[in-house]
């Protein structure tokens, strides 16, 4: 009995032991052994991160994920899997994805939960309303209902400005961006409120008439892409990667392969400038 409990006991440690290793293991590590790097991306984020009509993952976001995995070298596979906005973080604290290549705003709360990258893109919250209703302040929301996204930095940057300004609207948060869609559209919803590029996108590729997007931004947001936390040397690799296509200049090529011929505004190109690190 005394010998079972020790073999027992023995064997526990052992797996203990195995288990402690594998949590500890290092983003590349497991890349490497497993040959697969396993990209996050959102259903509906466009332009930046989304499926397209044929299945297929795509967006400026997504792109910069590309150029990670190139750096991974040829013997490393992509493999892309779907994250709802609302499991995003936990997705790369439990190591369903090793990044999250989607519009995630860089906030100390979530560097709590996860590691960020250098900066990718900046932007902002818009609200999408019925033409002749335009809003240009909180204040006009007073009475109205809003969709927004649950679960992000928009939705609460929402409920704290409505908060503060003691306006009192009926905030509907919905599960993904489509579905705010045609909430407005099915007079569910008086307006969206969400970052200015997506509502845009999703906007003008859906054939909506009737609708129009305020020219205000509500907010600023600093993506970046979302790493595990205290992971130095994958955090260093992807760093690189971004840098050298700041620095180099094929950021620009990726970013017209998604937003067109239109130059970057002065803010997206100061921080392209500003992350654009020396590697020497």
């Amino acid at each position: 009995m005394r010998r079972s409990t020790v073999l027992s006991a023995a064997l526990a440690s052992a797996l203990l032991a195995m288990a402690s290793q594998a949590a500890g293991a290092s983003t590349l590590d497991r890349i490497r052994q497993t040959g697969t790097f396993k990209i996050g991306y959102r259903v509906d984020a466009k332009p930046y991160s989304y499926r397209t009509e044929r299945g297929q993952p795509a967006g400026y976001i997504v792109d910069l994920c590309r150029e990670v995995a190139a750096a991974l070298g040829p013997a490393v596979k992509a493999e892309y899997v779907l994250v709802p906005a609302d499991q995003r973080f936990e997705a790369v604290r439990e190591g369903r994805v090793d990044i999250l290549c989607d519009p995630s705003t860089v906030t100390v709360p979530r560097r709590e939960l996860v590691d960020f990258s250098l900066p990718t893109f900046l932007d902002g919250a818009s609200v999408l309303s019925r033409t002749g209703k335009p809003i240009q302040r909180f204040e006009d929301l007073s009475g109205q209902r809003i969709g927004v996204l649950a679960g992000t930095t928009t939705e609460q940057t929402l409920r704290d400005s409505l908060g503060q300004l003691s306006v009192k609207a009926t905030v509907l948060p919905v599960q993904d961006h489509r579905a705010g869609m045609d909430m407005l559209s099915d007079n569910k919803v008086d307006a969206y409120f969400a970052d200015r590029a997506i509502i845009a996108a999703l906007l003008y590729e859906g054939g909506r008439p009737g609708f129009q997007l305020s020219k205000q931004y509500f907010s600023y947001e600093t993506y970046a892409l979302a790493l595990a936390r205290d992971d130095g040397a994958f955090r260093l690799l992807v760093d690189r990667t971004l840098a050298r296509l700041y620095r180099s200049g094929r950021i620009n090529a990726i970013l017209a392969k998604t937003f067109g011929s239109t130059p970057p505004d002065d803010m997206l190109k100061a921080m392209i400038l500003i992350n654009s690190l020396p590697d020497k």
